[in-house]
């Protein structure tokens, strides 16, 4: 395993919950009021220190996606997923994360 850079962020950022690598700035949330089946979510319009999984079709509330999960740079959890394909009327290319840590 390489070693890992991560990307700092300066001013209010939401963090990994897990391992507390920073991932978006306040000011990066498009949307506070997303859900998704595991509960409240937020919608971004940038992230840093994530990898991406496989895109995959995936049935959302909102109709059919073609997304890639969203993890972790440093400890791998999953973060939550990204839109590549619109199948439902929603807007592409957002990055969306299941509860963050706010900081």
């Amino acid at each position: 395993m390489g070693r890992i850079f991560l990307v700092e962020l300066e001013g209010r950022t939401y963090r990994c919950r897990f391992c507390d690598s920073p991932l978006a700035l306040a000011d990066d949330v498009l949307s506070r009021s997303f859900n998704c089946r595991q509960g409240r979510a937020y919608l971004f319009s940038n992230v840093v220190n994530i990898t991406l999984g496989p895109e995959e079709e995936r049935l959302m509330l909102s109709g059919l996606h073609t997304v890639e999960d969203i993890f972790c740079v440093c400890c791998g959890q999953i973060l939550g997923w990204k839109y590549m394909e619109d199948r439902g009327g929603c807007s592409g290319g957002i990055q969306s994360g299941c509860s963050p840590r706010f900081k």
